[in-house]
């Protein structure tokens, strides 16, 4: 073979060579793809890039190209967060529940303060005291706590005698315990002291400097001695003293609840929790009178 041709050959021989190795590094650098494989993903002339992380450093893909707007798969498991990294929940924004009542601390018995002498005095307490057989200092005010008739816990006021306190706290805080329903305990200075509108409303109240109705005598109540419980389910009835010759009620509006052989809520009978708690703590009852009947009362002559 000519000189000249064998080194021809050998030059190519080399050429092939080198290309082959240079093939082989470059399948090294980019990953086991194909040089043309490469080239095709390298941006065309000069164009800008964005920077996206890949979770081990930072690579730069081609503004516009179609990769620009879809992270890789190790990009989305770098960027979502750890278990231990992962926000807290929001805190919510609902008011958190309020507690119970403590019965302990809710009944309650103390001398009249200042404030409660001002609510009551020129109402259930006389303004001109002159005369009067009870003063401030024979009264208590007394906080209890009683199921409503919608069954939800309320706190409710009561001013009675200083002798008959702890019965009343002691009565009130077994009927809270056995969810006896009361509509409404508040004093009657809040209905002006008016003892009709307090009946009207279904009111229990004790303490009213008044007359028994339709008459001159002193009523209990003005001794803070007596005590009605749900009034308007258990009104006060006088047999024949009512508009021709018929029965005297009140509240008139409750002559509905007049026939106790009916069955109807919040009745008081001698079956009833509240009737044998009261007897049981020597209070008389006003549905056991003869001549009249005032399935309401209460009241208690301490020895």
């Amino acid at each position: 073979m000519p000189m000249n041709v064998k080194k021809t050959v050998q030059t190519i021989g080399l050429l092939i060579l080198l290309i082959g190795i240079c093939a082989v590094i470059i399948r090294i650098v980019t990953g086991s793809e194909t040089l043309s494989e490469y080239a095709s993903k390298q941006p065309a002339g000069n164009g800008s890039s964005v920077t996206v992380s890949d979770g081990s450093g930072e690579s730069s893909v081609p503004a516009g190209s179609p990769d620009e707007a879809k992270p890789s798969k190790n990009s989305a498991k770098a960027d979502a967060p750890k278990p231990s990294e992962a926000p807290s929940p929001t805190p919510s924004l609902a008011p958190s529940p309020t507690p119970a009542p403590d019965p302990d601390s809710s009944f309650m018995i103390s001398e009249l303060s200042d404030g409660i002498k001002k609510r009551i005095t020129g109402i259930s307490y006389p303004a001109d005291d002159a005369g009067l057989r009870i003063c401030y200092d024979d009264l208590r005010y007394l906080s209890v706590l009683y199921y409503d008739f919608n069954g939800e816990v309320q706190t409710g006021e009561l001013i009675c005698n200083r002798l008959i306190a702890g019965d009343l706290i002691e009565i009130f805080r077994e009927l809270y315990e056995n969810e006896y329903q009361i509509e409404k305990i508040r004093l009657v200075d809040e209905y002006g002291g008016d003892d009709l509108l307090s009946m009207l409303d279904d009111n229990t109240s004790c303490f009213n400097y008044r007359l028994v109705e339709n008459t001159t005598s002193l009523s209990k109540h003005a001794l803070g001695l007596a005590i009605d419980v749900n009034p308007f389910y258990n009104p006060y009835i006088v047999y024949g003293k009512g508009e021709d010759g018929g029965d005297y009620i009140s509240p008139a509006e409750a002559a509905e609840y007049v026939d106790r052989s009916r069955d109807f809520p919040h009745k008081i009978d001698e079956n009833d929790l509240c009737c044998r708690l009261f007897k049981a703590h020597g209070f008389t009852w006003g549905g056991d009178w003869t001549s009249q009947k005032d399935y309401q009362h209460f009241q208690k002559t301490p020895e």
